[in-house]
């Protein structure tokens, strides 16, 4: 596995979706119209994305919903059968897995991971989650660590299995704090490691994105703050002799004039699940440090609209300019997500891209 992965060494600005495997998607939303996660609709949309360009589909995985009268992501695709498919199903576009450590073991995710490369010609991406929903973990009987030592302890020995399984060609023993087996070994390996990221807040959390992953994903909530967050973890990146980039994910409502756009956007507030908000809210103060705890309350609406992420609202022109001050930030790329994404992608499509390509950075 000498060679690096080709998603790695793309030039331009990176643009993927976020979680359109996940009933809602980003929006947590009442509005009848609002995303629908099923097969047809995935495979409608990764298609679309596939011929438009856009690098690469990031998937949430989620066991229960956040309730609230919507239930939001309580109907999800699981991620790996849902990548499998989708890169059968389209020709270019990379798509990623998102597995939890400790509901997968690793011997199995390698398997997987190598199977997908052969299947999609190495266009495989797994995205590692450590674990922050306690609830989740309480329905798959598992328990959740309330200290990110142990959670993140678990996870890089878990990732550590599978890389040697990727690199060894031989059976070998592991004997480990969590895992211990005889024998184990992995054919085939993919050709050149997968692209890995990892969304983590708390500094062991970072730690790991530093050491792990090619890319760290964190909210933008505060350009200014964003700047001086990914000078650091690029420096941290450095002493640890790697090279670690930051992706973020925003929300888009695009629309031929500001008017329209703000309309729209104050349509999906006003239909919003605050039930569902505000369980939302309250898990991530209570597990995760994904988002900044002292600005978490000043997001709020950007949780109903878009889970938490970067606006994006107004005309082509404003959603153009707004990609590009997340690309002057530092940030390599972003997540879209729209309230219908199938629907609404096409119009980001011929108006958004095309100014990106005159800006140059895509």
């Amino acid at each position: 596995m000498a060679q690096q992965h080709s998603f790695l060494t793309h030039q331009r600005f990176l643009l993927g979706t976020f979680a359109s495997n996940c009933a809602g998607g980003m929006t947590v939303s009442k509005l009848p119209e609002r995303w629908v996660a099923n097969w047809q609709n995935n495979l409608r949309l990764g298609k679309l994305l596939d011929e438009a360009g856009i690098d690469f589909m990031l998937p949430i995985a989620r066991w229960i919903g956040y309730g609230g009268e919507t239930d939001f992501h309580g109907s999800v695709l699981e991620t790996m059968t849902w990548a499998a498919a989708l890169l059968a199903s389209t020709q270019r576009i990379t798509v990623f897995a998102t597995i939890h450590a400790t509901a997968n073991h690793p011997v199995v995710v390698a398997k997987q991971i190598a199977t997908l490369s052969q299947v999609s010609g190495e266009r495989v991406g797994l995205n590692i989650v450590a674990g922050w929903n306690k609830p989740e973990y309480e329905a798959l009987g598992l328990t959740l660590p309330d200290d990110h030592e142990t959670r993140y302890g678990y996870a890089q020995e878990w990732f550590d299995f599978i890389r040697k399984l990727w690199r060894e060609d031989k059976a070998f023993d592991w004997n480990g704090r969590y895992f211990t087996t005889k024998g184990s070994y992995g054919d085939p390996r993919p050709a050149s490691p997968p692209p890995i990221i990892n969304a983590a807040g708390s500094p062991q959390g970072r730690e790991f994105a530093v050491n792990n992953a090619n890319f760290l994903f964190t909210p933008a909530i505060d350009l200014e703050r964003s700047k001086v967050e990914i000078a650091e973890l690029r420096a941290q990146g450095k002493n640890a002799g790697r090279d670690v980039d930051v992706l973020t994910f925003s929300h888009v409502v695009c629309r031929p004039t500001e008017a329209e756009a703000r309309a729209e956007l104050k349509r999906q507030l006003d239909s919003a699940d605050w039930g569902a908000v505000d369980n939302l809210v309250r898990l991530q103060f209570a597990h995760a440090h994904s988002f900044p705890h002292d600005l978490l309350a000043l997001i709020r609406e950007r949780m109903a609209t878009g889970h938490g992420g970067f606006p994006l609202v107004g005309t082509p022109e404003q959603v153009a300019e707004g990609i590009a001050s997340l690309h002057a930030a530092g940030f390599r790329g972003t997540t879209l997500s729209f309230l219908d994404y199938a629907q609404e992608f096409p119009y980001f499509r011929d108006t958004v891209l095309p100014l990106l390509a005159q800006r140059g950075i895509r």
